[in-house]
């Protein structure tokens, strides 16, 4: 058993990459059992965003001092230069750029990103080529569309492709091969809350570390922003507007990610399920990006209940709620699965879409399960009909996905937290499905986490252990499978507390006096009941670049073979972890399974004397 801490830092990004210059953005992306080839279509958004206010536009691009001046220009197209100055704070993580709402309204801010990305990539890589941009649909997204499409027209792109009123979410922006994403993800948003901008490679995956730390010394030398001269564009019209020879296309964002899935997934099978009369199926789409997604999907192709989708129309502030798809944000599906007469199966996504939460009735399944029996569970997914390349986890993810490779004879890998090095496998061709335990699931369909393909797995699993059941007859459900997944490969109880807004001067103290201490205890030393196997600073060496990095969560390893996590910044996490191959166990509640090794991580670690927090935030 274990316990871990890591340090998480406030300023985050997943920034991808720009497409090169080609005929078509989609390049015909090869995968084992499916090759994708069609273009995105132009059809009409089902569950379109609502917004509200005046656009705001006019105060995002200011010159600094002198006024703009007309640069080399396109064809019919003018390009103005306009002066600016760098602006602090724009440093980018492995998840974008996040800020509040207000920081990046303040002038040039966000402009001068956009610019300073395009400075950090070779010309070829963009001059003349199509960009997709898309957002989940939260507040100041039409505002920044503007931006983004102007300044990308003033840095010499050819055409871009935008989801209507601005929506598309995360895996949708990774299945066309990237461009730029306007999410904070799982943040709240609104006027007083968060706003984001990543940006993903060609291949859809979020942009490197190579290219993120160009952007920022590029933000911090920045002198102009080229911008094209030209009116904002309606995005909420479907169809191709030219200027020049520059063009923007306004397109349904849920067609092509549809299709996708179809591709993916037997979706006859699927809806042998959604269809039964004893089968109830509820998806909640927490007012965010796959709003637009459910209905199309889970209605309209798989003949759901329109009224089993909840919160299905995309908001600007998320309906004042917080899209983060857990057992504290998502309480209003957990308390419906939790009803005496629940429904079968419950599953939710978050702002962008690239998260996801699979309930059974009265049951809750661990993202790190989840991945798990995912991957066990392979061949009701014809995508995997040739089997799986390799399976990957983040470090501070349950072993539950060990035990699945090791049985299977595939390839494993341990990475991480960061959606980037699993992309660098997969590319390799040593990777077909993996997770994290932050509600992120996905495979090498596309290269980023994808919240409706874990709901469509799931869903896959349950249809396939139900195809033969007559209606009447008890249906396996989702408690089964999980429960016969723990009896074949034991359990891992896990929990994540995550204690956030910490200071964080206290929490980074916590993480140095933890990096010294593991820097001095030997295995073999005692802690409690516990005998220690090792204890380190994760470090990771990317098998397919040879890449380092270090200082990923620091560890406690106990010889039980049970293990854990943790990270501390803006958000201090803990996680916990013990296995357990009794089954006659596996039915304890986690916490009280993991109350010992929880109370001896938080004394280790002296989390409450550094940061002065008594309870956590959230428990998962």
């Amino acid at each position: 058993m274990a316990f871990s801490l890591k340090l998480q830092n406030q300023v985050l990004t997943s920034s991808s990459k720009l497409l090169q210059s080609q005929p078509s953005f989609r390049r015909a992306r090869t995968t084992r059992n499916v090759t994708l080839t069609h273009p995105l279509r132009s059809l009409s958004l089902l569950s379109p965003a609502k917004h509200s206010g005046k656009s705001t536009s006019s105060f995002i691009i200011k010159a600094s001092s002198s006024p703009p001046t007309a640069v080399a220009e396109p064809e019919g197209l003018k390009i103005n230069s306009i002066p600016t100055k760098p602006i602090e704070g724009q440093k980018t993580g492995t998840s974008g750029l996040r800020k509040k709402v207000k920081v990046f309204m303040q002038e040039n801010y966000l402009a001068n990103w956009i610019q300073a990305l395009f400075n950090s990539l070779p010309p070829e890589d963009y001059k003349n080529g199509l960009l997709v941009l898309g957002g989940d649909g939260r507040y100041f997204n039409r505002e920044a569309s503007q931006t983004i499409i102007k300044i990308a027209a003033g840095n010499g792109v050819g055409k871009i492709l935008v989801g209507r009123d601005g929506i598309m979410s995360t895996p949708a922006v990774s299945a066309a091969n990237g461009g730029f994403i306007m999410s904070a993800s799982h943040n709240p948003g609104g006027p007083e809350y968060d706003w984001g901008i990543k940006f993903n490679y060609n291949s859809g995956q979020p942009a490197p570390e190579s290219i993120t730390d160009k952007i920022y010394g590029n933000t911090l030398s920045i002198s102009e922003i080229k911008m094209a001269e030209m009116p904002d564009v309606d995005l909420s019209r479907l169809g191709v507007t030219k200027y020049g020879n520059f063009s923007v296309e306004v397109v349904d964002p849920v067609s092509d990610y549809l299709e996708l899935m179809d591709d993916v997934f037997d979706f006859e099978l699927i809806k042998g399920l959604i269809s039964r009369p004893d089968f109830r199926f509820i998806f909640d789409a927490m007012h965010a990006v796959t709003g637009a997604y459910a209905k199309p999907i889970f209605v309209d192709k798989l003949g759901a209940n329109p009224e089993s989708i909840a919160n299905g129309i995309p908001l600007e502030d998320f309906g004042h709620g917080h899209p983060d798809p857990n057992l504290t944000y998502a309480k209003d599906l957990v308390n419906i699965m939790y009803s005496e007469n629940g429904p079968d199966f419950g599953a939710a996504s978050d702002g962008d879409g690239d998260r996801n939460m699979i309930l059974g009735r009265g049951f809750f399944v661990t993202p790190s399960d989840s991945v798990a029996i995912i991957a066990a569970s392979s061949e009701a997914i014809p995508y995997f009909k040739s089997g799986a390349k390799g399976l990957a986890r983040s470090m501070p993810t349950s072993g539950a996905l060990d035990r699945v490779a090791k049985k299977l004879n595939l390839p494993f890998f341990e990475v991480p937290t960061g959606w980037k090095f699993f992309g660098n496998l997969m590319d390799a061709g040593k990777l077909s499905i993996c997770g994290e335990e932050s509600f992120g699931t996905g495979s090498d369909h596309i290269r980023e986490k994808d919240g409706i393909w874990a709901v469509l797995a799931w869903l896959s699993i349950i249809a396939y252990r139900n195809k033969d059941k007559r209606p009447g007859e008890k249906l396996v459900s989702v408690s089964d499978v999980v429960k016969e997944h723990w009896a074949t490969y034991g359990r891992n109880f896990f929990s994540r507390y995550d204690y956030e807004e910490c200071e964080s001067e206290g929490a980074n103290k916590m993480i140095e006096y933890l990096r010294d201490l593991v820097s001095n205890i030997k295995p073999g030393e005692k802690y409690g009941s516990y005998v220690l196997d090792f204890a380190d600073d994760f470090k990771y060496t990317d098998p397919v670049d040879g890449s380092t990095v270090s200082k990923q969560g620091v560890r406690f390893v106990f010889s039980d073979g049970s293990r854990g996590t943790g990270s501390a910044g803006a958000t201090v996490r803990v996680y916990i972890e013990q296995f357990e191959p009794d089954a006659s166990k596996h039915d304890i509640d986690a916490q009280m399974a993991l109350k010992p090794l929880i109370d001896l991580a938080l004394s280790v670690s002296k989390l409450k004397d550094f940061t002065g927090r008594e309870n956590p935030t959230v428990i998962t």
